[in-house]
């Protein structure tokens, strides 16, 4: 997700796009242009700019502004924070995301009771920003074919009744404790183990993982990895027993296991070493 010029809209230009505003300029720095507005401005809020000081932030320099003060061409991504119908409607073809809030602004309210609304408000768009951060200029994603998911389940029997038709297709293959299911249309590998007690390598199905086309594909998956930083398991590599695969397998920010693998064409199965012991793709 790119973005230079970054605009947050509610109704008053007074709390949640003011917070936001300033938690943005904060997170992203001199390299992201960051201006918030409403189209009834009003005033920039006691508690919003109280909560801000209180992570650090100077509020002195924020001022509620009108939507048609913005230049809009410049614009390339729109954050709407209002939950009210009335949300402002600016004009421009930016890229829109929509974090419906309630407004923080409660008199109802003790002061205290207040306050704290005001800092949940404050952490939970801190922590959307999070998110936004993350997306922004990250690496070259990949292009999958399939997505294979697993969950473990209690009565394995029933499960695949209820899968069978939340998917809309019978299950490929199972055995007493596994049932794998094959959906082309959703582009997914999805398999029920039955949850029995006992501990589950990730070579019995029970990961997340990501179809590529080929084994270059594959290659080429390790190497952007690596290049983003994210954490290698085991580097790619063509294994040969059980269901022979170009395979390779990360940790996401978790810890959760993922492989992304390549099925083997028939020249690929030519390649078999005869003590079909794992064949590296990649050198250290």
């Amino acid at each position: 997700m790119q973005f230079q010029n970054l605009v947050f809209l509610c109704v008053a230009n007074s709390a949640r796009s003011q917070l936001a505003e300033a938690l943005a300029r904060r997170r992203f720095g001199p390299g992201v242009t960051v201006q918030s507005a409403g189209s009834a401005p009003s005033r920039v809020h006691p508690m919003a700019a109280r909560v801000l000081a209180e992570v650090g932030i100077d509020p002195a320099s924020l001022r509620s502004k009108h939507d048609d003060t913005l230049y809009t061409d410049d614009i390339d991504l729109v954050v709407h924070l209002c939950a009210e119908a009335q949300c402002p409607v600016l004009l421009s073809s930016a890229p829109r995301l929509n974090w419906s809030m309630a407004d923080p602004d409660r008199p109802d309210l003790s002061e205290d009771a207040q306050l704290q609304v005001f800092r949940d408000t404050r952490d939970a768009i801190d922590q959307r920003l999070a998110v936004l951060e993350a997306l922004r200029d990250g690496p070259e994603p990949l292009v999958p074919t399939e997505f294979h998911a697993s969950v473990r389940v209690p009565d394995l029997a029933a499960s695949a009744r209820f899968y069978t038709w939340l998917l809309g297709v019978a299950p490929k293959v199972w055995t007493h404790r596994y049932v794998t299911f094959v959906s082309p249309a959703l582009r997914t590998n999805f398999v029920l183990l039955v949850d029995d007690g006992k501990v589950l390598h990730q070579d019995t199905l029970y990961h997340l993982g990501v179809e590529l086309p080929d084994r270059a594909a594959v290659i080429a998956a390790h190497h952007r990895a690596a290049a983003a930083g994210f954490p290698i398991h085991k580097p790619a590599r063509t294994t040969w027993r059980g269901t022979p695969l170009h395979e390779l397998w990360l940790k996401d920010p978790g810890g959760n296991l993922v492989e992304v693998y390549a099925r083997l064409t028939d020249a690929d199965l030519t390649e078999c070493p005869d003590n079909l012991e794992p064949s590296f793709l990649v050198t250290a």
